[in-house]
């Protein structure tokens, strides 16, 4: 499948929907200038081109009492058990986030916990997974930023 064409009102869409998914179209098409006919066919144009998956809600977890975070390498025994182990990290609901990496582990993840017990019971739990031969853990003092902004607009300035 090519590159989907967007162009700058589709951006400019885009802009606003990073921000707040939650911003009604009305709110989006009078900021715009535009029909909100107009923004909802963009949005199911963009979404139907796989651009827009679905939408999410930012907690925040620092409230929720999950302030703790860490990221944790997985060194695996044999690479072919990536599978396993990845299913049964789908079954931590700290593990929020795994990738299968290159380099120095074979999986890599972020974790939240409530506090360091709370994070070291987590941790042993990767650890007791069959196949793990051992994990490297590093702790997030604070998240500094992220922005999904920056990269977008460097993406629509590449298009």
């Amino acid at each position: 499948m090519g590159k989907f064409k967007l162009d700058d009102i589709d951006h400019q869409i885009l802009d606003i929907l990073i921000d707040n998914t939650r911003t009604p179209f009305t709110d989006i098409a009078k900021k715009l200038l535009i029909s909100a006919g107009t923004v909802h066919v963009r949005v199911k144009k963009m979404e139907d081109a796989g651009i827009i998956k679905g939408s999410s809600l930012t907690l925040d977890y620092n409230k929720l009492g999950y302030s703790f975070i860490a990221y944790v390498g997985i060194f695996l025994e044999k690479t072919h058990q990536t599978k396993f182990v990845l299913e049964r990290l789908s079954h931590i609901p700290s593990v929020t986030i795994a990738h299968i990496t290159t380099g120095k582990f074979n999986i890599f993840c972020k974790i939240r916990a409530k506090n360091t017990q709370h994070a070291k019971e987590i941790i042993f739990s990767i650890d007791d997974i069959d196949g793990v031969s051992r994990t490297e853990t590093m702790i997030s003092l604070e998240e500094s930023f992220n922005d999904k902004k920056r990269l977008m607009h460097s993406i629509f300035n590449e298009i």
